[in-house]
Order: structure tokens, then sequence, then C-alpha cells
């Protein structure tokens, strides 16, 4: 992730502008995942397309896949079919959308339509643990890069699925109130604490122009973790 030294993930609102905003895409090359996952909100910004239309089709509510074999895969947090893509990959990785088994057939028929995979990882509410099985088993992902936003992210940290942290550090401030952090939560999850137990700064890179690049490994308590 990439953020002010106040922890908030929007450029656009940081002072002095264009504090070392070209370096998120260049660490993502470096740290080389076979995939990566963002959550609904962050997805929304990158879909063309509209809601899918009424269907009379029925699907099994079976894992589809319009694509293996890719060097990296987009995977996107979408638990109740929100997003109608009008696309089938960002950046040149195909699009796999994560779903619960609640979406209607006319969200399925949909992806279909335009090529856009999906998994499916709980009956109402995303299983990560699972999604990161069935990512493993389907399309031999090993290594996921967690890019947020905020509520994704936090969700992964208080599963117990995040073992490494990487994040560059601009000299920047936001500075008011709005804007996401690097880690955040529902309402729902604010109460609860991710099962860290120790983390260790791996290493410290200075990028140039004030901007660092810091590494910490994580280790979570292993009966707190999901699966």
């Amino acid at each position: 992730m990439h953020s002010s030294l106040d922890g908030r993930t929007h450029p656009s609102r940081w002072r002095p502008k264009g504090a070392g905003t070209d370096w998120f895409e260049k660490i993502h090359d470096e740290l080389g995942g076979d995939a990566w996952v963002i959550g609904r909100v962050t997805g929304s910004e990158f879909a063309k397309g509209k809601p899918y239309p009424a269907s009379e089709a029925i699907f099994p509510r079976e894992n589809w896949f319009a694509q293996r074999g890719a060097k990296t895969y987009g995977i996107v947090l979408d638990a109740e079919g929100k997003i109608g893509w009008g696309r089938s990959d960002i950046g040149g990785d195909p699009i796999v959308v994560v779903l619960t088994e609640s979406v209607p057939d006319s969200h399925l028929a949909g992806l279909r339509g335009e090529g856009v995979s999906y998994i499916f990882a709980g009956t109402s509410e995303i299983d990560l643990a699972l999604t990161l099985d069935i990512l493993a088993r389907e399309l031999g992902v090993k290594r996921l890069l967690v890019e947020g936003g905020g509520i994704a992210n936090g969700a992964f940290l208080r599963a117990g699925l995040i073992d490494e942290f990487n994040l560059i550090l601009s000299p920047a401030i936001d500075g008011a109130k709005g804007a996401p952090f690097v880690f955040d939560s529902t309402e729902a999850d604010s109460d609860r604490r991710a099962p860290i137990t120790a983390m260790t700064l791996e290493s410290t890179r200075e990028l140039g122009g004030g901007v660092l690049l810091l590494r910490y490994l994580i280790k979570n308590d292993p009966q707190a973790v999901s699966r």
C-alpha cells in the first residue's frame, strides 16, 4: 500500500501535492504476485459497465473461469454482485470476481457474457480463507498482493491472512476527515482486533524524494487464524 504519513490513501488530498505518487505501480511489479486483490469500492473505480439486465437463465453456484493460465489475475471482492464490468481485464490481468451464493442469476449471466471469471466463497458473506484456497487450487495463486481499499485490507488482516506488509510512505499529510486509511473496518467489525503477535521490520529502503519503502514481516496467532 501507499500512504501519507497519517496513513491516508488518496494522493489527490495530500499536501504537498504529488509527493512520491509514481511509486505504487513500480513496487507492485517488483513484488511479483501471482494475483492482486481489491474490494468492491476500489473495484467499482475500474468498472466501465452498468448493472446487468434481468435474465431468465439459471446457473449452478459453481466456480466459472473464462480464462486460466494467466501470468497475473485481478481479484475483486464483490459479495452481492453489484459491479457491472464492461470489461474482462484490468491492465491486461483477467478479472476474477469473488461472490457469495446470494447473487442473482442475472449477474452471473452478465459476467459470463463479458468473459469475467467468478468464484463462490460463502453463502452470504465472503470467507477469505476459502477464497485463498480456491485461488491456489484452481488458478495456482501462491502469492497474493492485497491492495485495498482499507475495508478489504482490514478484513484480510483480522482474518490472520497477511504475513508481509509493504508500505510506501510519502512525505505528505492528508490531515482531514473523510479519506480512507490503509487498514479500516466496517462498523460491525470495529471492535474486532487482528490476531497479530509480532511485526518485524525486515528492510527500509529510500526511494528518493523522502519516500520510504518499509517491509514488515507479520506473525499471526495460529489459533486465531481463520483457516
